[in-house]
């Protein structure tokens, strides 16, 4: 008879299933109680449509969970940025060094049912509609309440939080013994519009080998509208569509959320600003009104769990702006740490070997997401940073054991988190050392350049990508 715990998880998003898939392949009890409705019966209503961008972090993951193939299938290929400047010009920043190295955009809701479907065949116990009230850490209970208002108490000696930025979880464990949560606000919002298939647009349109609707715009690609402190993104769907996003400061001078109300000045501002995306978005009036502006922060805490009897893992634990593509890779990522620390028959020290391991690496994301807003936003048009971008290609096909962009380390390797932020921020001091006053790489002495580089920097760690 198995000695293991039954493990209750708060939460059934993206990391709650697929952690709780993971237990229960290792031989967990598992129960999950899920505030929402199951999607997969009342239709998936996630709050947040944003598309979501899935790397060789989350594809590893899915891997351990014997799910890749199955998420991939969904999938659309980006094999770059394709930056549209404000003159109208268009042109692919590749991610990688070729077709092995993309990323793939994926619906939410589609990914959360499978994660779903994949847990319920491994065993788990799905308790939806019902929200977490109130833990009782020293009894090992918890107190939910259900769609119909009516509250059920429920033994949960061991917790695990996977339920989002907004954890109830996380509130009962902080009002138990605090956490040291700190939230930063990004002081900038987002806003929801739609590209629709090629086929909304009239006569001319094809369809393509998979009879899917032709894209508008090219579909292997994420699309960036980069204006300076603000821009529009947009990543295509399996239909064919584009989900548009628009981020923007939420207050201030003009442009910002509060100066663009509502869709008619919003209009204007487009017609002025992205006046080659607006033709896109005919249900722009509609979409602009209708959809909230969301909000953007980091999340940071002093602790993630208490001793054995609760942990949280995902945005529970560590939530971040969107801006590197990583917040679910890193709570994918946390979700196989986690499983095969509780392999183990200590869940207090499996616990606090999970935040000692992740944490570091939770932070260097955070860091490396803002950063990654002001490179979107702004840096993708600047001389200096194509420049070093340029050079940096340059290095990696000459040494590539010693050079590889921050980029690539984040998303097309296991590398930690933590390691990359270090090596990027070295190898960013020697690329400006290298180009000194020039923002032309071709004046560059590559082969001085690269006995500098093997000279001042040691040699990449086994990469470990899939």
């Amino acid at each position: 008879m198995s000695s293991k715990p039954t493990l209750t998880l708060i939460g059934g998003g993206l990391v709650g299933a697929l952690l709780a898939q993971q237990l229960a392949r290792r031989g967990f009890g598992v129960d999950v109680f899920e505030k929402r409705p199951d999607p997969r019966v009342a239709g998936f209503a996630g709050g947040r449509s944003i598309n979501l961008a899935l790397a060789e972090r989350g594809l590893q993951a899915l891997r351990s969970a014997g799910l890749a193939e199955d998420v991939l299938r969904r999938a659309v290929m980006m094999r770059g940025r394709m930056v549209h400047t404000a003159d109208g010009r268009s042109g692919l920043q590749r991610y990688g060094v070729d077709d092995s190295e993309v990323i793939w955009s994926v619906s939410r809701g589609g990914l959360n049912m499978l994660l779903l479907d994949a847990a319920e065949a491994a065993g788990v116990r799905f308790h939806f509609g019902q929200g977490l009230v109130s833990a009782d850490f020293d009894a090992g209970r918890i107190r939910l309440v259900g769609e119909d208002g009516k509250e059920r108490e429920a033994d949960a000696p061991v917790l695990i939080g996977a339920d989002g930025a907004g954890s109830a979880l996380r509130a009962a464990m902080n009002a138990y013994r605090p956490l040291g949560e700190r939230t930063e606000w990004l002081g900038h919002g987002y806003k929801e519009l739609e590209i629709p298939p090629a086929s909304e647009f009239g006569a001319g349109w094809l369809r393509d080998s998979g009879g899917r609707d032709q894209f508008a715009i090219e579909p292997n690609a994420l699309h960036i509208w980069p204006r300076g402190g603000y821009m529009c993104i947009a990543l295509p769907n399996t239909e064919g569509s584009f989900t548009v996003t628009l981020f923007l400061p939420a207050q201030g001078p003009h442009p910002s959320f509060a100066t663009l109300p509502d869709s008619r000045a919003a209009g204007a501002f487009f017609r002025e600003e992205f006046a080659d995306l607006l033709p896109l978005l005919p249900r722009f009036a509609e979409d602009y009104d209708a959809h909230p502006v969301g909000t953007l922060a980091t999340l940071y805490l002093q602790h993630w769990h208490l001793d054995g009897r609760a942990v949280l893992v995902g945005d529970a634990a560590h939530a971040i702006v969107p801006f590197h593509g990583q917040g679910m890779n890193c709570g994918f990522e946390d979700t196989v740490a986690l499983a095969e620390l509780l392999q183990g028959n200590d869940v207090a020290e499996a616990f606090a070997q999970f935040q000692r391991l992740r944490q570091p690496n939770a932070d260097a994301i955070a860091t490396m997401a803002l950063e990654n807003y002001v490179e979107m936003r702004d840096s993708v048009a600047d001389p200096r940073y194509l420049a070093k971008r340029e050079l940096g290609a340059r290095l990696a096909a000459r040494a590539p054991r010693h050079y590889m962009a921050r980029y690539r380390m984040v998303t097309f390797t296991g590398l930690p988190y933590a390691y990359a932020l270090e090596r990027g921020r070295a190898q960013d001091v020697l690329l400006e050392q290298l180009l000194g006053g020039s923002n032309d790489p071709a004046s560059v002495d590559l082969d001085a350049a690269v006995a500098t580089l093997e000279a001042t920097l040691p040699r990449l760690p086994p990469l470990r990508h899939g």
